[in-house]
């Protein structure tokens, strides 16, 4: 599996500064938090978009996706959800990235499968869109959808190859779902798989990786088990978390966890 991490854990760093930490620290890649506050983000002009996709080829650490925050369940008209997935499905073009994320975002106080259908509708018309560029849109085990279980009632639906899930493991832990069992439902779907760590489902700062109660050695291993070689996106959530030691300092210890958990697995 290649290591990477998220730009969510170091905000607002410029491009070069970020690509130099994957370098020193032997992360084979990068998610870039695409956001307006971050120095990517679907605002770029074509010469900004074709600067960091050089810059990313000349450091040689690839750029994994792009986390975007769009909203795919939540209520309202879908022209705007719609537009800003495909404003992001082109930037992540542009600049070489296989992945985008989106989030599900459905309102609680909305049927499950009114919103379950609103989701899928709309995945599944940004699908040829992501098709023709290239582009996979990942669904994230997240928010309203937390569980594999969950976000399979939205992917199934949809039956487009283009169309896939992220897998945040604090999420299914949080919604109550076994690692293998997340593994199974997102299994056909997967892109990637991100790691993290926290000290309790009260405390959600977030720790160095093998600090916490996250499950990362059963999640490792039922990645390993089934020969699943994509890649590990340490998402170290400082961004909202100011307290949070810095990630630059942790970053080797991160690497060196999961080549051990990998390594052991194996």
């Amino acid at each position: 599996m290649k290591l990477a991490f998220s730009t969510l854990g170091v905000p607002g760093l410029p491009v070069p500064d970020v690509l130099a930490l994957a370098n020193a620290h032997g992360y084979h890649g990068v998610e870039l938090r695409a956001h307006p506050e971050e120095p990517v983000h679907p605002g770029l002009s074509p010469a900004e978009r074709a600067e960091t996709a050089a810059q990313f080829k000349a450091a040689g650490i690839e750029l994994l996706a792009l986390a975007g925050y769009t909203r795919v369940a939540a209520p309202g008209d879908d022209a705007p959800v719609l537009d800003e997935i495909r404003r992001l499905l082109q930037l992540a073009h542009d600049l070489g990235a296989p992945f985008v994320r989106v989030f599900p975002g459905a309102d609680p106080d909305r049927p499950r499968e009114e919103s379950d259908s609103l989701a899928a509708r709309r995945l599944g018309a940004a699908a040829e869109d992501a098709a023709a560029l290239g582009v996979r849109i990942l669904l994230e085990t997240h928010d309203s959808h937390r569980t594999g279980a969950d976000v399979i009632r939205v992917l199934g639906p949809v039956g487009h190859r283009q169309v896939g899930a992220l897998w945040d493991v604090m999420h299914t832990w949080l919604g109550g779902e076994q690692p293998a069992d997340s593994y199974a439902a997102l299994a056909p779907h997967l892109g990637y798989v991100q790691v993290k760590d926290i000290a309790s489902a009260e405390e959600s700062t977030p720790l160095p990786l093998g600090a916490g109660v996250l499950p990362l050695t059963e999640c490792v291993d039922v990645l390993c088990r089934n020969g699943w070689d994509g890649w590990l996106c340490w998402e170290y959530e400082k961004r909202w978390h100011e307290s949070a030691a810095p990630l630059p300092d942790l970053l080797d210890a991160g690497r060196d966890h999961l080549v051990r958990l990998l390594g052991e697995a194996a």
